[in-house]
């Protein structure tokens, strides 16, 4: 069934094209994760607009976390168009980086399951911001979103189920996948057309 995806789908692009005309580097993590949060729960449209607003009071640039702890809450919300949960998030991933307590040089060296559990001690870091961030930043390989609810929809209609899977199904379904199932969540996420951005 997931053949049949990737056949109509034909080649994917770059998973992070476009990413790095927004200020980040391949390999800024503060600066993917400073994104991260920016978008939450938002629409790829409104996510862009307001981590540009947030880059634009910055110099066309991520902040640093010393520039985040040092700017008005307030002005920095008000400026940038977020949410005071997430000023409250992007100043706790600057105190965890500050303070050591997350070393994101050593990101690059971690297995997956450690890079999820360092990131998500992070307030306002969940798993599925966490996953998302070892797929298309990290790129990692073989992640699979359990809790995406694009992912779960798009293996319910793939695979003819009656209702969207539970974590157990999707990991039973998306064995045979390993040690691709980042690309074939690519695949499946292309069959909504809804491929996170």
């Amino acid at each position: 069934m997931l053949a049949g995806l990737i056949a109509a789908a034909g080649p994917l692009g770059d998973a992070r094209a476009g990413q790095g005309r927004a200020g980040i580097a391949s390999k800024d993590h503060y600066g993917a994760l400073v994104r991260a949060i920016a978008g939450q729960q938002l629409s790829v449209l409104a996510a862009r607009a307001i981590y540009g607003r947030l880059t634009a009071r910055f110099d066309e640039r991520p902040p640093t976390p010393a520039e985040i702890l040092a700017d008005d809450p307030e002005e920095l919300r008000a400026a940038a168009g977020l949410s005071r949960a997430k000023v409250g998030y992007l100043r706790s991933l600057a105190e965890h980086v500050i303070s050591g307590e997350l070393e994101l040089e050593r990101l690059d060296a971690l297995p997956d399951e450690q890079v999820i559990e360092e990131l998500v001690a992070v307030k306002g870091l969940g798993l599925w911001t966490a996953q998302m961030f070892l797929m298309f930043h990290l790129e990692r390989p073989d992640v699979l979103p359990v809790g995406d609810l694009g992912i779960r929809r798009a293996i319910e209609r793939a695979y003819g189920l009656d209702e969207l899977p539970d974590a157990p199904t999707m990991e039973r379904i998306a064995e045979p996948w390993r040690p691709h199932r980042t690309l074939a969540c690519r695949y499946l996420w292309r069959s909504l057309q809804n491929e996170p951005g």
